[in-house]
């Protein structure tokens, strides 16, 4: 076992909060469509999305390696620089949380392992060749492609299925839904969790706990996993609800499109040791399986709302971070001082959260704040769709008045 001083212990603890708060965080990129069109019942279904990211988190550490080896400079780093870092990655992930944002865990967290190394070693330790090619690069790409990939993949569905029965098909997809949620489930086991190996494989080596370029010890990988495992059964539903029902009106042909391309995405990244988003790639896939749909629609007003959120995602943690590493560079007290800001905000957000209480039995509720209106042409055919064949009855006839009887003659007297 690795000699610990109290920070870096400190740093252990932490970075496992941060892989509990990515596993709430994430819930929604595996589980929100199934659980949108009832493929799942909502505990069911992260139930499920819990076991198998422990398990995917075992399957490989290429991202890890890009984290704690690529990203910065390793002689740079010191564990307070780490626990600043996991400071402005926590915060923007609960922030994000508490309006229902499907925002990147993983850009926070490079943006504030970037922002604390340049507080404390300058731009010189972080590695932007690493930081363009296996960060910014594959955060514009795997929405791009996922939501291609998710379109085309929609409208190929509906063709094929024009002539199946259609109770029978709608089972089918929603079986399929089930296997490609699980493979987006293994494929964020084998992306998100590897990130916070990484970073306590990086705070290891800081404080010499650990030889330099080591990958992560059994423990850590055991460790990391089981974390990111408990965040997601606990189920992030401010943000399921969003990407389930906020951004599109998804059917279960189009959730088994949207799972199926987001994972391939997520599982090829991995493979390659891109440090992508999951949530960009799933929140690509869910707009265009909405717009690969005849007569589907996407609401531009959430997921401009989210596209700001991606934007704002690494300078914020960046910046946060930043100032936290300042903080700690005062000594102990300072550390301290940040360890108190960062437990008491969280429990003031969390606070804030009780207002307005979303979970497993209002998830699926039609009503999303923030989301967009139906326009007055949806409300216009709503209105007059006619009635299903063999609703007609005899009210019907009661909706038209007779004619009334002829007034009789009048008498005339001679």
């Amino acid at each position: 076992m690795e000699s610990f001083s109290l920070i870096l212990a400190i740093v252990v603890v932490t970075a496992l909060a941060f892989d509990f708060t990515n596993g709430f965080h994430d819930t929604a990129n595996a589980m929100a469509t199934t659980i949108s069109t009832g493929a799942l019942r909502p505990k069911v279904a992260v139930a499920m999305s819990a076991v198998l990211n422990l398990v995917g988190a075992f399957l490989s550490v290429e991202v890890a390696n890009t984290i704690s080896k690529g990203l910065v400079d390793e002689a740079g780093i010191r564990p307070e620089v780490i626990f600043a870092a996991l400071v402005g990655a926590i915060l923007w992930n609960l922030l994000t949380w508490l309006v229902g944002l499907p925002s990147s865990s993983s850009h926070a967290l490079m943006g504030g392992l970037i922002g604390a190394t340049v507080a404390s070693a300058g731009f010189g330790a972080v590695h932007g060749d690493v930081l363009v090619t296996k960060v910014l690069i594959p955060a514009i790409a795997a929405p791009l492609v996922a939501g291609l990939a998710a379109m085309f993949a929609t409208r190929l569905t509906y063709r094929m299925g024009k002539r199946a029965d259609g109770k029978s098909a709608e089972k089918g997809y929603r079986a399929g839904q089930i296997a490609s949620a699980g493979l987006v489930s293994v494929a964020h086991g084998t992306n998100d969790a590897q990130k916070t190996m990484g970073i306590i494989t990086l705070a290891l080596v800081a404080g010499g706990a650990v030889a330099p370029d080591s990958d992560p010890p059994m423990w850590v990988i055991l460790s990391a996993g089981i974390a990111i495992a408990l965040g997601t059964y606990l189920g992030g539903w401010r943000i399921i609800r969003t990407m389930g029902k906020g951004l599109t009106d998804l059917q279960p042909q189009q959730g088994f499109a949207a799972q199926t391309s987001a994972a391939t995405v997520i599982l090829a990244s991995s493979h390659l040791g891109f440090s992508l988003s999951t949530t960009h790639s799933v929140s690509g896939s869910v707009m265009g399986a909405g717009l690969g749909r005849k007569g589907g629609v996407v609401r531009w007003s959430t997921a401009t709302r989210m596209f700001v959120a991606w934007g704002l995602t690494l300078p914020a943690a960046a910046f946060v971070a930043a100032v936290a590493e300042w903080v700690c560079g005062f000594g102990s007290w300072g550390t301290a001082a940040v360890a108190v800001f960062l437990v008491a905000s969280s429990a003031a957000i969390w606070k804030i959260s009780r207002r307005e209480v979303v979970d497993h039995t209002n998830v699926n509720d039609d009503e999303v704040p923030g989301e967009e209106p139906s326009g007055v042409v949806t409300q216009a055919m709503a209105a007059v769709t006619p009635p299903p064949a063999g609703a007609v009855t005899g009210d019907l006839a009661a909706t038209i008045p007779a004619p009334a009887d002829p007034a009789p003659p009048a008498k005339t007297t001679v």
